[in-house]
């Protein structure tokens, strides 16, 4: 109800954000690009939008054109106008989630499903989920794209699955107020009596700094976490994965505009009660900047750190490089949404937040051959963690 109010004055009078000092129109002048009338394009630049921004204790409103201002600065927010009470009530987390996680337990089947992932999947599809204009989530081609990649797991589920494993999966496009929906892909898992459910995301969307409406192929933000998902998800099903605890694949919308799309999903999980026993996030994961060791960042701020453990011990078991610890900072992505619904939640990166893709990103040249720091062996590496992830927490018993 305040959220209402709140974004009820702003519709006639919009908050003035001087003491925020979000950006300098000098240096952001997104207005020179912006405005209501592009085709393609649902976005309503004076909207009220309520944002949470970090150590303000109640959200503040602005525009949709001031939070753009504010995302080309840097600035980290929770767009929180469609879910403001997300994180205000508990969740229902089995006794087990509190417990530390079990120390890895099915090394061969997990490596026998990691030799199976293949490179060229991870270009074939990033080449052509890369190929839309934008992946923005209010736009038709950010739609576009959505449905692709829709398309595509329709297609490696009949492809690959086996018929008797077929009937165990769906997926579903949960849909917003913005066009671009997410999706959530379900393994139903085999247990009776163990409701705890694994979960493993990427965003889908993309954007490009300077404005929404130019070009931002995506490939690495987060092009590569989506890629490296899909084809973990390929290669567990071409090995007839049935979990014990339900396994789900997502793919948010509206990462980009604040972590819209995971909000939602995550607080309609948390109003259902859903026992999400463990949810890790992949955004980025191809970029080795030049004269860095190739390493996978494990995030440790905003995190579950019981969780963070288990992770690290996978990484030393399953994958070819180490793990290095980072922080990201507040609402830095969709596993943010999860740990402020009160689930236990971890994130991957592709090297330390300092070394990580920052010239290319939200830019146009966000393309998997500007630069030859962008590697599709780094990418495979997460398809890998993302296959021991799914196996070790969901558990499978294989005939």
């Amino acid at each position: 109800m305040k959220a209402a109010i709140l974004l009820a004055l702003a519709a006639t009078t919009i908050a003035t954000l001087s003491p925020l000092e979000l950006y300098d129109s000098s240096q952001y002048a997104l207005g020179d690009f912006l405005s209501n009338t592009h085709p393609g394009f649902d976005v309503d630049l004076s909207a009220p939008r309520l944002v949470q921004l970090n150590d303000q204790d109640e959200p503040v409103v602005m525009t949709e054109l001031e939070k753009l201002q504010a995302k080309a600065r840097g600035v980290r927010f929770f767009d929180v106008t469609e879910t403001p009470q997300l994180g205000s009530h508990g969740v229902h987390i089995d006794a087990a989630s509190t417990s530390p996680y079990p120390a890895p337990r099915y090394t061969k089947v997990v490596q026998s499903v990691i030799d199976t992932l293949e490179l060229q999947n991870l270009r074939d599809t990033l080449d052509t989920f890369t190929s839309f204009w934008t992946r923005y989530y209010r736009s038709w081609s950010g739609k576009q794209s959505q449905l692709w990649l829709l398309g595509k797991i329709h297609e490696i589920t009949r492809e690959y699955a086996p018929e008797a494993l077929q009937e165990f999966i769906s997926v579903e496009e949960f849909a917003h107020p913005w066009i671009q929906s997410s999706i959530v892909l379900r393994i139903n898992g085999s247990s009776s009596t163990d409701d705890g459910v694994v979960i493993l995301g990427a965003h889908l969307d993309s954007i490009n700094k300077e404005s929404p409406f130019l070009r931002a192929p995506g490939a690495d933000d987060d092009g590569s976490g989506s890629m490296s998902v899909l084809e973990a998800y390929r290669a567990l099903v071409a090995s007839g994965f049935r979990p014990e605890r339900t396994v789900e694949f997502h793919w948010y919308s509206a990462e980009e505009g604040g972590l819209l799309g995971s909000q939602a999903v995550a607080q309609d999980y948390a109003t259902r009660g859903v026992n999400v026993y463990a949810m890790a996030q992949y955004d980025m994961t191809a970029f080795i900047k030049r004269g860095t060791e190739e390493r996978v960042g494990v995030i440790t701020d905003n995190v579950d750190p019981e969780l963070v453990n288990h992770t690290k011990k996978l990484i030393e078991l399953y994958l070819d490089i180490p793990w290095v610890e980072t922080t990201c900072g507040f609402a830095c992505s969709d596993h943010a949404s999860w740990h402020k619904a009160g689930y236990p939640s971890t994130s991957l990166l592709e090297s330390t937040f300092t070394e990580n893709n920052r010239e290319f990103a939200h830019t146009e040249h966000d393309l998997y051959d500007v630069s030859d720091e962008f590697s599709f062996p780094h990418m495979l590496e997460f398809s890998k963690l993302a296959v021991a992830f799914a196996v070790e927490l969901g558990g499978w018993t294989k005939s």
